[in-house]
């Protein structure tokens, strides 16, 4: 999760909302991260966790990342929860949840729907005051 914070500061230099994400092969190793970069692109899927999958995805030359770990600083939204099902990622770790738009049990839950053929584990609370910290200094500033 520390690495998945750095990469939320990051987010901070563009003026994105700080949310930030990696992702781990089955060894632990560090094989893709991101952060949020829609206002840097202007691209609407311009989140974290695409950014990680998608890093990830190419380091293993195959979009298939079995036995990897998602760690993300935020509750995905119903896009990245969407994503990370189909990239069939067997683990998700998050840190604070996000009553407005989350998808892996505050609003929604498409990653323990039983209607999909895949279902990660999810791991969530994972150094949460933090992240939820970032995100609230972020929004205080343009209040």
């Amino acid at each position: 999760m520390r690495l998945a914070l750095a990469e939320a500061e990051a987010a901070l230099t563009t003026d994105d909302v700080p949310v930030g994400a990696v992702v781990l092969d089955p060894d632990g190793a560090l094989i893709g991260g991101g952060h949020n970069l829609r206002e840097a692109t202007g691209d609407p899927t311009g989140h974290a966790e695409v950014a990680a999958l998608r890093e990830a995805a190419a380091t293993r030359g195959k979009w298939r990342l079995d036995g990897c770990t998602l760690v993300v600083t935020l509750e995905p939204c119903t896009m990245c929860a969407g994503a990370l099902v189909l990239a069939r990622v067997e683990r998700l770790v998050f840190g604070a949840w996000d009553e407005k738009a989350g998808a892996v049990g505050s609003l929604w839950d498409v990653v323990r729907d039983r209607r999909l053929n895949h279902r990660p584990e999810v791991v969530s609370g994972v150094l949460a005051d933090e992240a939820a910290a970032l995100l609230e200094g972020f929004f205080a500033e343009r209040r």
